[in-house]
């Protein structure tokens, strides 16, 4: 995967008068990155920006993911033109972000993304409708312009702080961030603690980067997170909601997890589990998160459709009944009634963290329920459970706990495996031999 890379570093450091201006040009023949492997419509926005009289670079991410033979999910482009003049040269296009104003052009489903850019705060003090900065020094307002160079310098890691030029096809690489790939390093441009403090959610992008490539986070970029992992209670709950699905639902979730865990970061995520594996309350626990992830990495794996609510109502059934026993001895109310209050008790002190969507913990109720209804299956009530929409993924949580707690719920998945695919006359017989077992029980 590296040899291009290794190969490009035995030209790199030749070129002696291109270091001193900041920058080692790659020509054409000495990358790997072609054309045929950029989207059309990213070349599109490329051209017609540079016949406009603008600088313009294929930067970031894709770059990263070209150079190491992946395929990119998507193409973003950096230039000096302000949000405003790209508007005016793409009538597809539109502006979104209060952050920092971005360029979005329409090409039908795909989404080009143009930012202008980034400039040096220091230039632009008492101007605060451009830049703002939290206490903390979390960056608030950020639409900052500069010149590539000082565009380079705001990029969160080296290797996403190098740049693809369409007129010339090369490669420009500001920070070495090229050298970092070869060695399989991720390092944070600048001083890690600020560059945290602009952006806590730099401290997640770090370690699920380094899951998802494989590659090790530098130790001056690593020392700090522990520490500064508290700020990331200074970000919308929503967005952390978006970051926990890069996080644990993009194929690497297990290592991701694992990471997670080592920097202080999954306490921060997730407070509510974390306190049950500090207290040691719940050996099941564990193991369940570690279960549904690895499945879900393999689901990926192997083109399988996912749901994160079925990743999300694994993660909570055991804070869920732990919070039900709880409230059942403090309330006295029965079981269900406790069941139900623990269920709206963890998801609205969750949600404070990671705001999931109405629509994903309506199926994670569902699921839940479902748990306690599988037990009962005489009568009608097996026949009316397994035609719930939601029974597939209560089944495939009913399997996962089995295969964690054995005992009786072992025998209750293998019921429930043979009902669902046994045919009507076949269930009926169950049923009924369910009826008489149950009928022997009650007498005893």
């Amino acid at each position: 995967m590296f040899k291009q890379v290794t190969r490009f570093y035995q030209k790199f450091f030749r070129h002696e008068e291109q270091q001193k201006v900041g920058y080692v040009s790659i020509p054409r023949n000495e990358h790997n990155i072609s054309r045929k492997e950029i989207s059309e419509n990213a070349l599109k926005v490329l051209h017609r920006l540079n016949k406009q009289g603008y600088e313009a670079y294929l930067v970031g991410g894709c770059i990263r993911d070209l150079i190491l033979g992946k395929t990119p999910k998507d193409f973003d482009i950096t230039t000096n033109a302000t949000p405003e003049q790209v508007q005016k040269i793409f009538r597809n296009c539109r502006l979104v972000g209060r952050r920092f104003r971005l360029a979005h052009i329409m090409f039908g489903k795909e989404i080009i993304e143009v930012a202008t850019f980034r400039g040096d705060h220091g230039s632009q003090e008492g101007k605060t409708n451009i830049s703002k900065r939290s206490q903390s020094g979390m960056l608030l307002r950020d639409n900052v312009y500069g010149t590539i160079e000082q565009d380079a310098i705001r990029r969160d890691f080296t290797m996403n702080a190098l740049y693809y030029s369409a007129n010339d096809f090369t490669l420009r690489d500001y920070c070495g961030g090229l050298k970092d790939l070869q060695k399989g390093i991720i390092r944070l441009i600048g001083d890690p603690q600020t560059r945290y403090r602009e952006d806590p959610v730099r401290m997640l992008r770090t370690v699920r980067f380094a899951a998802k490539l494989n590659m090790k986070i530098e130790p001056t970029t690593a020392e700090p997170i522990r520490d500064l992992a508290p700020l990331l209670k200074n970000i919308p709950s929503a967005r952390l909601f978006d970051e926990s699905l890069k996080l644990l639902q993009t194929g690497n979730g297990y290592k991701t997890y694992k990471l997670l865990r080592e920097y202080n970061l999954f306490e921060q995520l997730f407070p509510i589990i974390e306190r049950l594996f500090a207290n040691n309350q719940n050996g099941y626990l564990e193991k369940i998160i570690e279960q549904v992830l690895k499945n879900t990495d393999y689901r990926i794996a192997n083109n399988k459709r996912i749901n994160p609510a079925f990743l999300f109502a694994a993660f909570f059934w055991y804070p869920i009944m732990e919070q039900t026993q709880a409230t059942c001895v403090e309330s006295g109310l029965p079981f269900h009634d406790s069941f139900s209050m623990a269920i709206n008790e963890v998801l609205s002190e969750q949600c404070k963290n990671i705001a999931i969507p109405r629509r994903l913990t309506t199926i994670m109720g569902d699921i839940w329920r479902l748990q306690l209804r599988m037990k009962k299956r005489d009568g009608k009530r097996a026949f009316v459970i397994l035609e719930h929409p939601k029974f597939r993924a209560a089944y495939d949580l009913l399997e996962m706990r089995a295969s964690i707690e054995k005992g009786e719920l072992l025998e209750l998945a293998k019921w429930w495996d043979e009902f669902q695919y046994t045919s009507v006359e076949k269930r009926i017989v169950m049923v009924k031999q369910l009826s008489k077992i149950n009928k022997r029980k009650m007498k005893r």
